[in-house]
């Protein structure tokens, strides 16, 4: 029984272990690493990851997805910069454009799901392609760049002696995410459609409107994201959100974030937002080569999906059990 329980303790550190292997592996085997710049390099890297993984969980914790958060990042990325550059609008202006873009694109996914009963997973790889076709379309395939100076401020300031003002932003939404997962009567309607929306809707929650608001408010965040990578590369391209899926599913799912809903905190998704952008940043300093990085963040996903299906299993086997022991007594 001792080991029982120091082994339940334990098991909210796993996470936090594996970033210190890491962390070390790195740390021994590159030069480069633990140096100041290449910290900081690697926090802005992890603005957009992070807040996008934060829009994620919204979708995973009802037991949705939402596939299409790489190339609505694209979407708002290109149409931010055609704004700006083409459009000449004012960066202000620009922003707050895209940012609506953004929210009503998440909007739109969650109504289609609830009202049509389709898969989260259907209607958002559709969506996916949607925007990946209208982005190319708007930018011709070529970058869009040419933007005031004053733009840069987001995604490359920096405040009180070189902290980065992405990493300010990134830092706010996931507090701001994990108050209203916790602390808000809403939040918990997240949680128990997730865990038994059948049970959710007889208690009296109105668990279409909560799918619906879950894929706005992952919309309104993943645009927060990209305005945050417009900013840092200074180039609008419609391939600049097409890998980020599978990144920001990586570091949900290896925060604790569970496939099947109802689990998980913003708290362990920073790990995994944290592993994630560190393996990513280490295997190119290391130089490694992009095969190699794919394996590697391909294998992360494996492990990280196994992980949470055998701790579910285990979960729900113990629950049982408990039941039976409890009727037995």
């Amino acid at each position: 029984m001792g080991i029982k329980i120091k082994w339940e303790k334990l098991k909210g550190l796993e996470i936090l272990l594996v970033f210190i292997v890491i962390v070390v592996f790195f740390s021994i085997f590159t030069s480069n690493f633990l140096r100041i710049n290449n910290l900081l390099n690697i926090s802005r890297q992890i603005a957009t990851l992070g807040i996008a993984s934060a829009a994620m969980t919204f979708t995973l914790l009802i037991g949705g997805i939402d596939l299409s958060v790489g190339f609505q990042i694209s979407m708002v990325n290109v149409v931010c910069a055609w704004l700006m550059a083409r459009a000449d609008i004012d960066p202000v202006l620009a922003v707050f454009i895209v940012l609506i873009m953004g929210t009503l694109i998440g909007f739109f996914n969650g109504v289609i799901i609830v009202t049509t009963k389709v898969p989260a997973m259907i209607v958002t790889l559709g969506v996916m392609n949607i925007l990946n076709g209208l982005s190319y379309m708007l930018s011709g395939g070529l970058p869009i760049f040419g933007f005031p100076e004053s733009f840069k401020i987001i995604g490359q300031g920096e405040v009180l002696g070189g902290v980065p003002i992405s990493l300010i932003i990134m830092a706010a939404v996931l507090i701001l995410c994990q108050f209203i997962l916790t602390k808000t009567y809403i939040g918990r309607y997240f949680y128990a459609v997730g865990n038994n929306e059948e049970a959710a809707r007889f208690s009296g929650v109105n668990t279409g409107f909560v799918k619906i608001l879950a894929h706005t408010i992952c919309g309104f965040l993943a645009s927060i994201g990209a305005v945050i990578l417009l900013s840092r590369t200074n180039s609008g391209q419609s391939s600049s959100g097409a890998t980020y899926v599978f990144d920001i599913v990586t570091a949900c799912v290896l925060g604790g974030i569970s496939i099947k809903g109802g689990k998980g905190t913003i708290y362990h998704v920073v790990m995994g937002i944290l592993i994630v952008g560190v393996m990513k940043n280490g295997l190119i300093v290391l130089g490694a080569s992009e095969y190699t990085q794919l394996v590697v963040n391909g294998a992360l996903m494996v492990i990280a999906v196994i992980y949470d299906t055998v701790s579910r299993t285990r979960s729900e086997r113990a629950k049982k059990m408990k039941s039976i022991n409890a009727d037995n007594a």
